[in-house]
Parts: C-alpha cells; structure tokens; sequence
C-alpha cells in the first residue's frame, strides 16, 4: 500500500522574503494621538477636550480649574 503524507495545517508553498513580510508590515506602525493647543493657556490637550490646566473649552470656562495643593 501507498502511504500519502498529508499534513492537517496550512503550510506556505515558499519563503517569504524579508522584503516581502517587511512590506506587509509596512501600515503597522503606531501613530502619534493628535494633539491640539489650548487657546487660553497654550498647554497641549487632546482635540475636543476640556483643558486640565485651565478648565476651558472652545476659548470658554466651562470647569473650574483644580488648585495645586
């Protein structure tokens, strides 16, 4: 009888090259979080956020600013 070796996963037919899995890989970078100025103070805040330093959003006071203790 003829055995037949089959195998049971998936199993590349060639190598991949590192230039080729490095393009693949190429989109996975992470990106920087954007990031705005606060029109008041000038820190930098995340967009659409109220401002921790200051307490404005939109160039209006909207929180009360948290005291240094």
């Amino acid at each position: 009888m003829m055995k037949l070796d089959i195998q049971m996963f998936a199993v590349p037919q060639h190598k991949v090259s590192k230039t080729r899995k490095r393009k693949r890989r190429s989109h996975n970078a992470m990106d920087l979080p954007g990031t705005t100025k606060c029109k008041n103070c000038g820190e930098v805040i995340k967009p659409h956020r109220v401002c921790p330093k200051c307490g404005s959003y939109k160039g209006e006071t909207v929180v009360e600013p948290k005291e240094a203790e």
